[in-house]
């Protein structure tokens, strides 16, 4: 592993985010899904500094964050995120949001704009989580989410049991080692389980499209999806925001399971933009 340099940075009162930093060069800061971690993202901080300024951050209420009673949502998230990159001084940043992270970076967008953003890349999230009209890219069926939130994101026996279900079945595609397992589901659970369910309320409920198609106008903008959805998530983003360079790779967690693969998709798109 490279040199890490980590801090805490302040963004609300009593409230501070774990941040790390590695390498030089163009800054690209990478936003983990929901209930993850800085940890799942050692291989792109690996990859990544040999050329570049990488940043890896916890969120408020992941990993090594604060745990939080307020805001616990999009749009503070997207309001965290403006503070890490003022505190860093950081300009011309690729912004990379993993599954509900995206949300971060398009709130983020919404309320500051582009001047601090030279390029996006987003991992597979579509900008509305929930629609009626089956053609969309959505999450899934409106009752299968209702159920998660009621039967699941109540306890911490029931955020465990979900996040294992998710991960096995749609995060990642190989069958994994015990330990590699409890590994992920660890980082899921660094989030209590009254924390989730505000946090998949907020992000279920989200809706980004408008933000998704004045980025792709604006900046260079990377998708990549995961194969299990890639037919409806590659239609819809082509046409809800055609000028996106779409990817398919692997599950969920592609660039965890399929590193290698992922980072030289992420080095050819920097190095075009």
């Amino acid at each position: 592993m490279p040199l890490l340099n980590s801090k805490y940075i302040e963004v609300d009162s009593d409230v501070e985010l774990f941040v790390q930093e590695a390498g030089s060069g163009e800054p690209i800061v990478f936003i983990p899904g929901f209930t993850f971690t800085t940890e799942v993202f050692t291989k792109q901080i690996e990859f990544f500094s040999k050329t570049n300024h990488v940043i890896v951050v916890d969120p408020r209420s992941h990993g090594r964050s604060t745990k939080s009673i307020t805001g616990n949502d999009y749009v503070t998230h997207g309001a965290d995120l403006k503070i890490i990159l003022d505190v860093l001084e950081l300009k011309n940043v690729t912004l990379a949001g993993w599954s509900f992270g995206c949300f971060s970076v398009w709130e983020y967008l919404k309320q500051n704009g582009f001047d601090q953003v030279k390029s996006l890349i987003f991992i597979d999230m579509p900008p509305k989580s929930l629609s009626v009209n089956k053609e969309d890219w959505v999450e899934g069926p409106l009752d299968d989410i209702a159920a998660i939130y009621n039967a699941y994101l109540r306890n911490s026996s029931g955020q465990r049991a979900f996040i294992t279900n998710y991960i096995t079945q749609v995060m990642v595609q190989r069958e994994l080692e015990e330990e590699e397992l409890t590994w992920l589901v660890e980082q899921s659970l660094k989030t209590p389980s009254y924390i989730a369910g505000q946090l998949f309320a907020s992000g279920m409920f989200s809706d980004y499209r408008e933000q998704a198609k004045k980025a792709s106008q604006t900046v260079p903008t990377l998708n990549i999806v995961a194969e299990h959805w890639a037919e409806t998530a590659v239609t819809y983003t082509n046409r809800l925001t055609p000028e996106v360079k779409v990817e398919v790779l692997g599950g969920h967690m592609m660039f965890w399971e399929h590193n290698e693969k992922f980072n030289e998709i992420v080095k050819d798109y920097l190095s075009e933009n």
